[in-house]
């Protein structure tokens, strides 16, 4: 049902997205249609079912693609710890004996911390291939200075970090000056290096209208992102099909056009299995299979992961698990 991953999730067969100039004729000739994007978007659970044997499969693929995620205040080495171990072994053995994987390797395909927290992940994963993922750069406002916001990226990569999480400075989006966000977000791409990728959060509840999630999203994928992400979790509004309908046709143009390929990772808000499929389906009509794996598709969660084990404990035993069964639970 799923092979084992034997080597980082963000491969490097793959041409890494480079960046391109400053396109603003592309960025201002952006236009949306906001009323079929809702109709789009209200189709999609009803027209992709996924049952049984396939739908067991694709929650197995989404436990890989989940950024194992903890940002709150209280955060402890010993909670670090904790969701580390998790990540290790998402699944219980005896689950993973039954879905005929017994022995193989599956993981999350990252664990997401505070920079100050990156070396306490990094040391309790160390012996494995999980990345550690570390939000920076003024997360979760993008309010900081830029020499500090600069100052978290590299504080992260010293600990350890192999994926940035970069917030965006939003009144750059909402005054339509788009140098000035290009111009940022490749001062953060440059910070990242050739060896650590970086995520850019739009953070698009702050963000006034549809057209312009498009036109970030271009800016971001012009500025050099590797993946654009859709909030920080922390907004009032986070992750929507409809925001992600907009990023995925974003990430599709920017490929016809420029030949890179960018990776998405909704965030925010989603914490069950019945969510997750929607967005996977999402993925495959808009982008296909290939954005079904965690080299280009991350879930950004912190409780989802135990939603998408109760749910695979009833596939193969016809009834729910409590919450208190399952590790983390």
């Amino acid at each position: 049902m799923l092979g084992t991953r034997e080597k980082h999730p963000l491969s490097a067969t793959r041409q890494r997205n480079a960046g391109t100039p400053l396109d603003l004729d592309w960025v201002m000739g952006a236009h949306i249609n906001r009323s079929a994007v809702e109709r789009r978007v209200e189709t999609l659970p009803k027209r992709r079912a996924v049952k049984k044997d396939w739908q067991a499969a694709w929650l197995l693929r989404a436990v890989t693609c989940i950024d194992l995620t903890t940002l709150a205040g209280d955060d402890t080495p010993g909670r670090i710890r904790r969701l580390c171990a998790k990540a290790r072994q998402p699944m219980r053995p005896d689950m993973l004996s039954r879905l005929g994987l017994d022995g193989q390797q599956v993981t999350v395909g990252a664990v997401c911390v505070y920079a100050n927290r990156v070396k306490d992940a990094v040391e309790a994963l160390r012996g494995t291939s999980i990345p550690v993922a570390s939000v920076a750069a003024g997360f979760p406002a993008g309010q900081t200075p830029m020499a500090q916001r600069i100052g978290e990226i590299e504080q992260a990569i010293e600990a350890g970090a192999r994926e940035i999480d970069i917030v965006i400075s939003r009144d750059h989006v909402l005054t339509g000056d788009w140098a000035a966000l290009y111009d940022e977000i490749r001062q953060f791409r440059a910070t990242c290096g050739d060896s650590v990728h970086m995520k850019s959060i739009l953070a698009t509840g702050d963000l006034g209208t549809l057209k312009q999630v498009f036109q970030a999203s271009l800016v971001a994928m012009m500025a050099g992102s590797d993946f654009i992400k859709t909030s920080t979790g922390k907004e009032a509004v986070n992750a929507t099909l409809e925001v992600s309908l907009v990023m995925t046709r974003a990430i599709r143009e920017y490929l016809a056009r420029t030949g890179f390929t960018v990776g998405f990772k909704p965030a925010g808000g989603i914490n069950t299995a019945k969510q997750t499929l929607a967005w996977q389906a999402l993925m495959k009509e808009e982008l296909g299979e290939e954005w079904l794996m965690p080299d280009l598709f991350r879930i950004g969660a912190s409780s989802l992961l135990t939603d998408l084990e109760r749910q695979l404990y009833h596939y193969l035993t016809g009834h729910y698990a409590a919450r208190h069964h399952m590790p983390m639970g």
